[in-house]
């Protein structure tokens, strides 16, 4: 009987924590919407789960809704102004010897 409860504990904390890493985030931030529906503070749930918290107005405040940070990575911008594009890619150069 212990040992069916401790398995069930266990299997339940590995599916949680893969819930809270390993999905998506679309799927993360519909399950916050869920719970945030169902009375949960969507600001720890939000925490929990690793995401932003939506306000859901669209007004931008919180910056979920903004595209701004989408568009300087297509044309190639750095969103930190001192870094150049040459430093976010790293190469690692191997050297074989025979």
């Amino acid at each position: 009987m212990w040992q069916n409860l401790v398995v069930f504990l266990i299997v339940a904390a590995a599916l949680l924590h893969f819930c809270t890493r390993y999905l998506p985030l679309a799927w993360r931030r519909r399950i916050v919407a869920l719970l945030a529906r169902r009375g949960v503070n969507q600001d720890k749930a939000a925490k929990f789960f690793r995401i932003t918290p939506d306000c859901g107005s669209g007004c931008g405040s919180c910056g979920s809704c903004e595209s701004d940070a989408g568009d300087k990575a297509a044309s190639g911008e750095s969103a930190n102004p001192g870094e150049s594009a040459g430093a976010r890619r790293r190469v690692i150069t191997l050297h074989v010897q025979r």
